[in-house]
C-alpha cells in the first residue's frame, strides 16, 4: 500500500511553538476590518507577498467556463491593478482567449504560502484599449515579444522543433527592428470584481474574513466580516 504523503492536521504544538508559524501570526493580527478601500488593501499584501514569496508573487488563478458550461482554471501573472480592476493578457486564440470573450463571469485567486494569505476576485472580465495593450506589450523582453508572435497558444503542435522554427522566423522577420509590434490577437483583460474576499491564517482554522462586495463595477463597496 502506498503510504500517505498528505500533511498530518497541525497539533496545539505547531500552532504555538512554531517560529515561523507565530511570526506569521502576529503579521496578520494587523487590523483588517476597519478598511473600506478593498484595492487598497490588495495593493498593502501585495507588497508585502513581494517580499516574502520566493518567486511570481503577482500568480493568480483564473477560472472560466467554456461553451459547455465546463469550468477551467489556470495560471496567469497580475501585470496590473487600480480601482478598474485587475490586469492580465494573453492570446486571444488561446483557450482561455476564447472564454474570456464568450462574455461570462470570471474568478481570480490569489495565494500567498509565505504570508498564509489568500484574495478571491469575482466579476467580469472586459477587453482593455488598444493604447494600454500595446504600452505593456512594448515593456516586455524582446525576447517575449519574439515567443508571441511565435507561439499559437492552445494549438496543437506536432513537434517542439516546430515551435523552435516558428521562433527563428519571427527573428528573422523582426531582424534589426528595436520596437516589434503587438500581434492583433494579443491584448490584454482585465476583470472588474463584484467581490474581493480577504482571507489569513489564524490558529485553529479560526481564520479571518473579509469580503468586499457591490452589485455592479459603478456601485460603491459594501463589506462584511465572514465566519471561517
Amino acid at each position: 500500500m502506498t503510504k500517505s504523503v498528505i500533511p498530518p492536521t497541525p497539533s496545539a504544538k505547531d500552532y504555538t511553538q512554531d517560529a515561523a508559524y507565530q511570526a506569521v501570526v502576529k503579521a496578520n493580527a494587523r487590523p483588517i476590518f476597519d478598511r473600506d478601500d478593498p484595492f487598497a488593501l490588495f495593493s498593502e499584501w501585495m507588497a508585502e507577498a513581494r517580499v516574502s514569496e520566493p518567486n511570481d508573487s503577482n500568480a493568480m488563478a483564473l477560472s472560466t467556463v467554456d461553451a459547455s458550461g465546463m469550468p477551467d482554471v489556470r495560471m496567469v501573472l497580475l501585470k496590473g491593478v487600480d480601482a478598474r480592476g485587475f490586469t492580465f493578457y494573453t492570446n486571444s486564440g488561446s483557450a482561455k482567449g476564447e472564454q474570456l470573450a464568450s462574455g461570462g463571469a470570471e474568478a481570480l485567486c490569489f495565494h500567498w504560502k509565505s504570508l498564509r494569505r489568500q484574495v478571491r476576485v469575482r466579476g467580469a472580465a472586459v477587453k482593455i484599449g488598444d493604447a494600454e495593450s500595446d504600452a505593456y506589450f512594448a515593456s516586455r523582453a524582446r525576447g517575449s515579444k519574439i515567443g508571441a508572435w511565435a507561439s499559437e497558444q492552445s494549438r496543437p503542435v506536432e513537434k517542439k522543433e516546430d515551435l523552435a522554427e516558428a521562433v527563428k522566423a519571427a527573428e528573422a522577420r523582426f531582424e534589426g527592428m528595436d520596437d516589434i509590434p503587438r500581434p492583433e490577437d494579443w491584448f490584454g483583460w482585465r476583470v472588474e470584481p463584484i467581490s474581493i474576499e480577504f482571507w489569513r491564517d489564524r490558529p485553529y482554522r479560526l481564520h479571518d474574513r473579509l469580503v468586499f462586495s457591490r452589485e455592479d463595477a459603478s456601485a460603491d463597496w459594501g463589506k462584511t466580516r465572514l465566519y471561517p
